[in-house]
This record gives C-alpha cells, sequence and structure tokens, in this order.
C-alpha cells in the first residue's frame, strides 16, 4: 500500500482578509511547528480586552495576516518589474512569519518583569536560528532578511521599517477586532502604490494620501488603543505582580505556578542562556497567556499583600487609577500618594512601589532618519512624506508626544 502524501497547500480563512493561502511546503511546516502554534495562545494586545472586550486577536492572527501582506507586496513588485527569485520570495515569507515568534505572554510586560533586560526581537532571532537547525539551514536567507544582512534592502524594509507588513497588519487587524474605526486603513490602495527605487521602498505619489491616512490612523490607535490610559494601567499592573512574584520566588517563598513559568521566576535568564542552553528556550516555548492567567487565579488568594492584590485587581477587573499629564508628576504628590497607601493598606516603603506607579510614555507617530517613507514622484523625485504632504502636518506628527502619569489603587 503506498503511503499517503499530505497535501501542505492550506488555505485559512481569516476574517479581515478572507482566504488566506500556504503555499508553499516549509511555510506550511513552520506553522505547523509547536514554538509557531504556541502564538495561538498569545493574544496580540494583551490586556486591551479588558477595555476593548473584542480584542482578543492573537499572534498567530497577525503573523498569518503579515505573511498575507507580504506576498501581496511581492506579487505588485514583481509586477512591475523587481526582480525577485523563487528563494527570495518565500524567504521574505518566512521573516515576517516569524517577526513576532519571540513574544511572550502579555509581550512588553514580561519584558520589564520576569525576563528582563532581553527584547523580544532579540528572542526572535533565538528562535531563528533554532528553527534554521531544525529545517536543516533552509531558513538561512530569512534570517538574512530579518536581520537587514541581505544585499537587497527593501526586502528587510518590508519587514521591519516604518511602513512594513508588520504595521500594516496590525492596524487593520488591531483595528477590526477593537471597534475602533479610526485606525482603519486602506492596505490595498497602499500595497498597489508601492515600489523600489535605488534599493528602497517606495509609494508612488497618487498614493500620498492614502499614507497620510496610514500615519494619522497609527496616531489615533496609539493613544485610543495602545497607550489608553486603562490599558496602560492594567499592563503596569501586571508587570508588576509579576516582579512581586519573582522577588517572592527568588527570596524562597514557594508558588503556585507551571514549570515554564516557575524557571522563569526562580532565575535571571540571560540571552546567553536561550542561546546555549536548551532547557532556557523550551521553557519560554511553553510559556504563554494561560500559565500567567492560571498563577493569577491562585495568587488572589496568596498571604503576600501586595501578590494578592495586583492579582485579585487583573482577575476581577479591579484596574489601578491613572492620572495622565502633559507636565511632569509633582514629586510631593506622588510621595503623599506613597504615604496614604502605606497607612491604609499597612505597606512597607519598599511593598508600597508596587502600588504606586510615576513614569512617563512617549510615542513617535512618524520617526523621520535615514528610515523613512519615500514618495516617488512622476519625474522620478523621491522625497519623505513629512515634505512632500499637503494635506496634513506630517512634520508635527514626527515629533515624540510625551504623557507622564501616576498610577495608584482607585479605592484610595
Amino acid at each position: 500500500m503506498s503511503a499517503i502524501i499530505q497535501n501542505k497547500r492550506k488555505i485559512i480563512n481569516d476574517p479581515v482578509y478572507g482566504f488566506v493561502s500556504i503555499h508553499n511546503d516549509l511555510l506550511f511546516d513552520i506553522i505547523e511547528h509547536p514554538y509557531f502554534q504556541r502564538l495561538r495562545r498569545i493574544k496580540q494586545l494583551g490586556l486591551t480586552h479588558l477595555v476593548y472586550p473584542g480584542a482578543l486577536h492573537t499572534r498567530f492572527h497577525h503573523s498569518i495576516g503579515a505573511m498575507h501582506l507580504m506576498k501581496k507586496a511581492l506579487n505588485e513588485l514583481r509586477f512591475k518589474g523587481t526582480e525577485i527569485s523563487d528563494e527570495e520570495f518565500i524567504a521574505a515569507h518566512i521573516a515576517i512569519l516569524l517577526h513576532d515568534i519571540g513574544h511572550g505572554p502579555y509581550s512588553h510586560a514580561l519584558e520589564h518583569s520576569i525576563v528582563s533586560g532581553i527584547s523580544h526581537e532579540r528572542l526572535s532571532e533565538v528562535f531563528l536560528s533554532k528553527f534554521n537547525e531544525i529545517f536543516g539551514g533552509e531558513i538561512e536567507m530569512a534570517i538574512a532578511i530579518f536581520n537587514g544582512s541581505y544585499h537587497k534592502k527593501y526586502l528587510h524594509e518590508l519587514v521591519s521599517s516604518q511602513f512594513d507588513m508588520d504595521r500594516l497588519d496590525y492596524l487593520k487587524r488591531d483595528s477590526f477586532f477593537s471597534g475602533v474605526s479610526e485606525g482603519v486603513i486602506n492596505y490595498e490602495r497602499l500595497l498597489n502604490m508601492i515600489n523600489v527605487v535605488d534599493d528602497q521602498v517606495v509609494i508612488e505619489a497618487k498614493g500620498i494620501y492614502s499614507v497620510e491616512k496610514f500615519i494619522t490612523a497609527r496616531r489615533l490607535m496609539y493613544w485610543q488603543v495602545y497607550l489608553h490610559k486603562t490599558v496602560l494601567a492594567a499592563e503596569l499592573m501586571i508587570m508588576k505582580v509579576l516582579k512581586r512574584a519573582k522577588y517572592l520566588r527568588m527570596n524562597g517563598e514557594k508558588l503556585f505556578a507551571s514549570p515554564a513559568l516557575d524557571y522563569f521566576l526562580s532565575k535571571n535568564a540571560s540571552i546567553n542562556d536561550f542561546y546555549n542552553d536548551n532547557t532556557t528556550l523550551s521553557n519560554f516555548a511553553s510559556l504563554d497567556d494561560y500559565d500567567v492567567f492560571s498563577a493569577l487565579k491562585v495568587w488572589v488568594n496568596h498571604e503576600d499583600k501586595v501578590l494578592s492584590f495586583l492579582s485579585n485587581g487583573l482577575v476581577n477587573r479591579k484596574l489601578f487609577k491613572i492620572e495622565m499629564n502633559k507636565e511632569e508628576i509633582d514629586a510631593s504628590y506622588y510621595f503623599q500618594m506613597k504615604e496614604t497607601i502605606t497607612k491604609t493598606m499597612k505597606l512597607s516603603p519598599e511593598e508600597v512601589d508596587y502600588l504606586v506607579i510615576k513614569d512617563q510614555t512617549s510615542n513617535y507617530v512618524y520617526h523621520p532618519g535615514s528610515d523613512k517613507i519615500r514618495i516617488l514622484f512622476k519625474d522620478n523625485t523621491i522625497c519623505d512624506v513629512a515634505e512632500a504632504s499637503d494635506q496634513l502636518n506630517i512634520n508635527l506628527l514626527s515629533k515624540p508626544t510625551t504623557k507622564y502619569f501616576i498610577c495608584y489603587p482607585k479605592t484610595i
């Protein structure tokens, strides 16, 4: 009896784009791998669903969507005469498919708590290296495109730049699932206007208004969704609860945690550990939103006041109050708030630092520099969109917006 050959050409029904085809065996095998399947268990927007209940989509959704847009972009460039080999075509798909593979549960909160000092970009590089081992060196070109060392620089720009397939997808997708229509962009128009000149991605001048909308939508999504003050409060709380859990665990306290979560609570893992110790990478690859939230549900009843208070706030949506200002928070107000909470909750000075947070957040909507969005005019001149735009003052959006805040328990 002959062996059954599995058909690896698959179609995924995506709620944003419709049918997305997996058109290559290697892409299919990468998606099927447990490292990638883990992204199904990590929400794209962390705790944003506590403000926008529909924002429950995952990093798996986003990665598949970004790959779909990469296919559209590369086909458009081929149609306009840009030479892209079949190997480069697939390598660029792999690079964008795996661009977020290094994200942990609640992503940035994890980077600033239990896996401190190691960005998800560095961890993505670790995973890419491991995938290259697993698939016998078949993704070396994808790694070069991902890190910008490949000689065709425009391929890297499609993966990571101010106009890349990552941003195009997350704006469209996050807007769709959160219900914030201000973030809607015309991605089809933008991709129809894409071209390459002097090894750089450009947008034909006919698409300039779509670029303006893209930049404006990004600004609105940042302040209305990604940096919404209640979302920010929730993210600070999960960062602090994980820091508290790690502090207790490192000081000998036994805590309920999955083996993967306990591994990172009980040790300080370095980037070298990820590269050289299979146990570290294996545990990280097992870590997802479920590990963290399962622990929070149990920590609600822990005898440590701080751990219990923060866990209860996240599990039952009793989120901190946050005050945001254009000016820096007055130091005397901050210390007065700390003193009030110290007395009310009978905490030590060290403990109160987990519950009163003074910080700032900044956002560049458009960052002019070497990585810019270039507009191609009919006379073949190329201009930065900040200079070419006549509808909106993009120059204003190219300056960082900084907001200062203080965050503390609402009951105080």
